[in-house]
């Protein structure tokens, strides 16, 4: 549980880092069955949250796969066997991750072995199988699953650790996990453009490791033509790894608990994503597995399918907008474009919110 759920610095949006590379988006523009995920805009979500228009990026199917983590592991999979072909890939996953991986494996006709916490749900466990990769369930939390994945990784021969958790010695992998969730970024850009809406004022993301996080910031504060616009990471109250950092001043790991947002269930930040989220990241929110529960209702009556961790951001966005002091902490222009990333489809998640 974190010392407090809301945490705040509007100095980070004048901060400014150098543009990472775009190469990744040329690749999946050339995949099959690629198109970038709708912009779906949600008026009635604007008038609930008091701003004028609200725009949720849907990631409920994403190149096969309903998330949107196969645009950071199939580049990542990409460059990495490009610079040292490998026969077997492995990783540790709460989920979404881990299919994407093996899912990519299986196209490249390659093994995968996926390391998984036991909280994560075994329908979820059973998608990961169904892509033809092997299983290894960790009686324990997520960290101890990133542990043994890199451990059998590196005493495996042939084997590739496709993570997206920076560890000590270990993080042009996941750096390249973040270039491709940078896809994502750039296709919200043309698609607010080409409705007419202004740049994003303020962008609600869900926060794990602080990968996505980090494509965010990355993405965001480069300098730029429009106004920055606030980001909001939004988290678990019961794995508020980031937010109690943020707090902290310092990288800080916290007791994970379940979790219906079983992909955001993790405990420590990624290595590479926190120097950045420490100095561009302005707003930070935890939220309940009611309030996340309920947004994914809501969103579903809506047209939008989406799991708890994807609706995380509209229970954060209900929870930035709610108070007075909250909306006086962001951006100026935040309550003219909002944009949700809803990172998952309901079929993601198993914790399916009709059955709470």
């Amino acid at each position: 549980m974190p010392t407090a759920h809301w945490y705040t610095h509007p100095p980070a949006r004048s901060w400014v880092c150098p543009p990472a590379p775009r190469d990744a988006a040329a690749f999946h523009a050339a995949l099959p069955g690629y198109a970038p995920s709708p912009l779906r805009e949600l008026p009635s979500l604007a008038v609930e949250l008091g701003v004028r228009r609200v725009f949720v990026k849907d990631e409920s199917s994403r190149l096969g796969l309903p998330a949107f983590k196969i645009l950071g592991a199939s580049w990542a999979i990409h460059r990495a066997l490009a610079e040292a072909p490998g026969e077997r890939l492995v990783t540790a996953t709460d989920g979404n991750h881990g299919r994407a991986v093996a899912r990519t494996a299986r196209l490249l006709g390659l093994a995968a072995h996926v390391f998984v916490p036991d909280a994560v749900h075994p329908a979820a466990t059973a998608a990961i199988e169904a892509e033809g990769a092997r299983v290894t369930r960790v009686f324990g939390p997520y960290d101890d699953a990133v542990r043994d994945a890199a451990e059998e990784a590196g005493r495996a021969p042939g084997a590739v650790l496709i993570q997206d958790t920076a560890l000590p010695g270990y993080t042009r992998i996941p750096g390249w996990i973040t270039e491709g969730y940078g896809t994502l970024f750039g296709e919200i850009d043309a698609q607010l453009r080409a409705l007419g809406a202004e740049p994003a004022g303020l962008v609600a993301v869900p926060v794990g490791v602080g990968s996505l996080a980090q494509a965010a910031v990355t993405h965001y504060r480069v300098p730029r033509d429009a106004p920055p616009p606030s980001l909001l990471g939004v988290e678990p109250d019961t794995a508020a790894c980031v937010l109690t950092s943020l707090t902290a001043g310092r990288p800080t790991t916290v007791p994970t608990g379940a979790t219906v947002m079983a992909g955001l269930n993790c405990g420590t930040p990624s290595g590479a994503a926190w120097p950045v989220l420490r100095d561009g990241l302005d707003t930070a929110v935890a939220v309940t597995d009611a309030d996340s529960i309920r947004a994914a209702r809501d969103l579903a009556a809506l047209g939008v399918s989406s799991g708890p961790c994807g609706a995380a951001t509209l229970a954060g966005a209900r929870a930035a907008f709610s108070a007075a002091e909250r909306r006086a902490a962001l951006a100026e222009h935040a309550d003219r474009t909002v944009v949700l990333l809803s990172t998952e489809g309901a079929e993601a998640n198993p914790h399916a919110p009709n059955s709470h």
